[in-house]
């Protein structure tokens, strides 16, 4: 059975920095694409960033320069530091994973596969 556990989210001050994590159990993110969505009130789910199982990643326009993602795959692990926070930034953060068959990164969230149940973060301003 997949389990996918975030943590790291909180309440924190415009500009400031906060590092997610997510641990994976029941499958190993060196086969996996791994990805950071998030959720906020009202709206959709959005794809945030990605790694694939070769280290290449992708992100979305309004994080890039901003969040990094990274991978430990001996923790069965992903990361997203994210620096320069903003409080467009607030919603609910999750992991997701799905089987690397082509090496892309899926921006869509119905090709992931599993998920984790999501770490808050809220930015003040």
């Amino acid at each position: 059975q997949v389990h996918l556990v975030e943590s790291g989210g909180g309440l924190v001050q415009a500009g400031d920095s906060l590092r997610l994590s997510c641990v994976a159990s029941g499958l190993t993110t060196d086969r996996n694409v791994m990805g950071w969505f998030r959720q906020a009130p009202g709206k959709d789910r959005e794809f945030v960033a990605g790694i694939n199982r070769f280290t290449s990643t992708r992100y979305t326009d309004s994080v890039e320069g901003r969040f990094t993602i990274s991978r430990v795959d001996a923790k069965n692990a992903v990361y997203l530091q994210m620096n320069s926070l903003r409080p467009e930034d607030t919603a609910v953060y999750y992991c997701a994973s799905e089987v690397d068959r082509s090496h892309s990164i899926s921006v869509y969230p119905n090709t992931y596969d599993y998920w984790g149940q999501g770490t808050q973060v809220t930015v003040s301003s």
